[in-house]
């Protein structure tokens, strides 16, 4: 309970107010000094220097000078966020200040807010505190500043003081008390006295103020409390969940960790070695060794606003939705999704009817179903394979095969990595094999193709013309079947025109005629090769040299498989998928039995594709012998995915994204370090195939680190009594959320309008209920409208810019969820746009068609959109309330004028 004010109170407030503002001057001064001194530390600050080794060093001083600039830019606006008083066990008391970045010299009392010592400022009053020096202190006082240069002079507006014997007291402005103090002592008159009076009253204020959220954007929490605090300050090394309701800080937290991890000065000294370790393998330094991800691309642009004040330069290639990376993972780096160059298996359809309830449903399962089945498909290959090898009539060739089945029959179940070590071994006696089996084919089939170029010229020429004609039927070729024989070296970026071409496909052809011949198969006549051994006739290889070359082949084929082991498993995971699939439509086991092509795939499906990549990868990467090597030819194909590893990954949100996704999003931070921090609301989660429950996130991580937090900073007790009645109503997952204590939460009751049945109704009620709000808090605060669809933004946005016209209140249709227009515009969203934002004002438009459009989601978008609102809450319904939650009917009001 916040103690009253008395006058040695007062005293002591003001003297607290004179010391801040002269110190946040100080600071400001000294870094405004530094700033313009024009020294920065670079080469010359080098004793001597040798060129051929030191560049590390003079890019190492330059990072340090320019995050030095960079600390003072921040500490010329934003001098401290906090002033704390300690007491020592001898009775010795130490004020420090808090600030956002690294301290400027000159300061020993000045603290940054990422150092152990930062943490003074989430403390409550009372509690204890080791300093790094080992002596043990209890907080007495605590000030959280929010510095203002003015044009004569700092202030602090909104700054909370607390003590043992007072407050917490919101202080309107420190400038304004001690004007007051000085113009005390000349009031002489009584009505002077008594405004006087008044105007202390106003400035002093009991409690802690909830400020009015007047921008669209994150909200600004320059000191954490102490729960947070302690979250963020784990270690680097940990695989962090936080769950909370709305408006808790989880976004901010994950923030303000990144923010301390990014900069080593605050690391320990293990993490620091590990980083530097780690880069250096990496080639890229640790600052910059970081990925988000968030669902939504206007929240994507609403964190880097974020970032930025936090001093963390956040590129659009560090945060990221997982649409975008998925993709550009798939068809860059891992060859999953087809391109216009060649290459890749499937084409990906957003749309595609492919999937059963089942796998929505149970998409563990399912990709655990699918990675058994590949893993074994995989090994049963290298069984056959090495089987043909023994069975060759070759006695070079039989011995490897025996070797090679000694091997597999050693391996146990499932032990990959092991199998890949002892294969290692015969790589260099397959790949010498291989291309003397080669050397032989390919001479024969030159030999015929020399002959027919001996009778005609022009063949070459001919058959070009041929290929030209058949690249459309190029494009569907790969779906006609897989050979699993075919040639691996074939090259996806082999020739596509011209006589180098036509050389291409004829052998490729003549090839394919064999092995069919030898493995007593037919090429299908629908395929690229069927079409052009049609054309050829008997201009390929003669029937006796067919079942030689043939023979060769099919034992190159097969000790190819053995020739590079890790590559051929991953980059054969799409082609397993896609048997895998085939397989199990018949059944309508995961997948519909008809209705899409072999080719296409859907994006869940490509997640399933993408996480068995990334987890084989990481589960080789992650062997000391592996990384020991990985230069080697057994595990060069490791290499790329090495360079997509990085040493935070971070998920904003993650209830939106399913476990298969979150896996890979983790299969993404490297394995020296395994660090990875989401945050999230199951009650929140606006996807189908989202995340459900605490179980689907330890098969994620089986150490997953679950922290959860309840302190709701966004709402008034009205819209959080809302909030937590919703949850109730609709099932969800209960949460204790509860308000900041002495914080003034006494808000207005969210207002309804029902059986609004044509749109003039409804934009005259938004109407009113906007100049309401701008009439009680002075200004228009934050204002977002939420309507059902796409097409409702600009219709409703236009109306109702004609309403406010003769107010001059702009209203912005958000198109796609873009943000556009000034602060100061309302905005008009498609509710699919919100999640993660907050405004002072909220409108939630026909919550009654939200129900029909969208049955099985229709509970989490009215608690998400709700829960966007601080204050202000206005819902309309063409009929009236939906059933499902008329029990809430007691919190609504109709209007707010009783509300002044």
């Amino acid at each position: 309970m916040t103690q009253s004010l008395n006058d040695e109170s007062r005293k002591h407030i003001e003297q607290v107010a004179g010391e801040a503002l002269a110190q946040l001057e100080s600071i400001a001064e000294t870094a405004k000094s530094k700033l313009h001194d024009g020294r920065t530390l670079g080469s010359d600050a080098l004793a001597s220097i040798n060129t051929m080794t030191s560049s590390s060093a003079i890019q190492r001083l330059d990072q340090i000078s320019q995050a030095n600039r960079e600390s003072y830019q921040v500490l010329v606006a934003e001098p401290a966020i906090a002033r704390v008083v300690v007491v020592d066990e001898e009775g010795e008391e130490k004020t420090y200040y808090i600030c956002r970045t690294t301290p400027v010299s000159g300061f020993p009392n000045l603290a940054s807010y990422r150092a152990p010592v930062g943490r003074l400022a989430s403390l409550a009053i009372g509690a204890e505190f080791t300093l790094p020096n080992g002596t043990v202190v209890e907080v007495l006082e605590r000030a959280q500043l929010r510095p203002n240069a003015l044009a004569d002079g700092w202030d602090s507006r909104d700054t909370v003081v607390e003590a043992e014997h007072f407050g917490p007291f919101t202080i309107e402005s420190l400038r304004a008390l001690l004007t007051e103090v000085a113009g005390e002592e000349v009031t002489e008159d009584i009505l002077g006295q008594l405004l006087a009076e008044e105007t202390v009253k106003a400035n002093i204020i009991d409690g802690v103020r909830r400020s009015v959220i007047t921008k669209m954007g994150l909200r600004d929490q320059p000191i954490l409390d102490q729960y947070q605090d302690e979250i963020f300050r784990l270690p680097l090394d940990k695989r962090l969940l936080i769950l909370g309701p709305p408006g808790t800080g989880k976004t901010t937290t994950l923030i303000r960790r990144l923010g301390q991890k990014l900069d080593t000065a605050f690391l320990e000294e293990g993490e620091q070695r590990l980083v530097e370790t780690v880069a250096s393998a990496q080639g890229m330094a640790h600052a910059n060794s970081w990925l988000m991800f968030t669902p939504t691309e206007l929240l994507k642009q609403y964190l880097k606003e974020a970032f930025a004040r936090e001093g963390v330069p956040a590129s659009d290639l560090r945060i990221r939705t997982w649409q975008d990376y998925r993709r550009e993972l798939a068809r860059n780096a891992f060859g999953v999704l087809r391109t216009a160059s060649g290459g890749g298996t499937f084409v990906l359809k957003d749309g595609l009817a492919s999937l059963s309830e089942a796998a929505l449903e149970r998409p563990i399962q399912w990709f655990d179903d699918f990675d058994a089945w590949q893993r074994k498909a995989y090994v049963q290959e290298l069984h056959d394979a090495a089987t043909q090898l023994h069975e060759a009539k070759t006695p070079e060739v039989l011995s490897l095969g025996a070797r090679l089945q000694d091997i597999l029959s050693r391996a146990a179940d499932g032990a990959l990595a092991a199998m890949f070590g002892s294969l290692a071994v015969e790589i260099a006696k397959v790949q010498a094999l291989v291309s003397s089996l080669k050397e032989g084919s390919d001479g024969k089939i030159k030999a015929a193709l020399n002959l027919q170029l001996n009778r005609n010229r022009a063949f070459l020429d001919e058959l070009a013309r041929v290929i030209d004609s058949l690249q459309q039927a190029q494009a569907t070729d790969a779906d006609d079947q897989d050979d699993p024989d075919a040639d691996e070296e074939e090259d996806a970026t082999a020739p596509r025109t011209g006589r180098a071409a036509a050389l291409n496909a004829y052998m490729q052809a003549v090839r394919a005629q064999a092995r069919a011949a030898a493995s007593k198969r037919a090429v299908s006549k629908a395929s690229r090769n069927g079409k052009i051994i049609e054309w050829l006739g008997d201009r390929g290889l003669t029937e006796a040299d067919r079942a030689e070359v043939g023979a060769s082949l099919l034992v190159q084929a097969s000790a190819r498989r053995f020739v590079n082991p890790v590559k051929r498993y991953l980059d054969g995971i799409p082609k397993r998928y896609r048997a895998f699939r085939r397989e199990h439509q018949p059944a309508n086991t995961w997948y519909r039995h008809e209705g899409f092509e072999a080719r296409d795939i859907h994006p869940l499906e490509l997640d399933i594709v993408l996480l068995a990549i990334l987890r084989a990868a990481g589960d080789l990467i992650s062997r000391p012998n592996v990384q020991r090597d990985i230069d080697s030819p057994a595990w060069s194909s490791l290499h790329p995915i090495l360079g997509h590893y990085r040493n935070q990954i971070l998920v904003d949100e993650a209830t939106d994204f399913s476990p298969i996704q979150l896996a890979s999003m983790a299969a993404l931070a490297h394995p020296r370090l395994r660090s990875f921090f989401a945050c999230g609301d199951f009650n929140q989660r606006l996807t189908t195939w989202g995340a459900r429950s605490a179980d689907d996130l330890k098969w994620v991580f089986a150490d997953f680190d679950i922290k959860e937090i309840t302190v709701s900073y966004r709402q008034s007790k009205q819209l959080n009594d809302l909030a937590r009645a919703m949850i109730r109503a609709v099932g969800g997952t209960e949460q204790n959320a509860s308000l900041p204590a002495h914080m003034d939460s006494v808000g207005v009751a969210p207002a309804l309008l029902e059986h609004a049945t044509n749109a003039e109704t409804i934009v005259g009620w938004l109407a009113d209920r906007i100049r309401e709000i701008e009439r009680f808090v002075g200004q228009l605060p934050s204002t977002a409208i939420f309507v059902n669809t796409e097409d409702d933004v600009a219709p409703v946005a236009d109306a109702l810019n004609a309403a406010l016209a003769e107010h001059n209140i702009q209203v912005i249709a958000c198109r796609e969820g873009q943000a556009v227009g000034q602060e100061s515009n309302v905005r008009v969203f498609d509710i699919q746009h919100i999640k993660g934002l907050e405004f002072e004002a909220v409108f939630f438009v026909g919550i009654d068609q939200l129900a029909t459009l969208h049955p099985a989601l229709f509970d989490k978008y009215l608690y998400v959109g709700t829960t966007r609102a601080a204050t202000y809450l206005g819902v309309t319904c063409q009929g009236s309330l939906p059933s499902a939650i008329e029990s809430l009917r007691t919190h609504f009001c109709q209007d707010w004028q009783q509300g002044d």
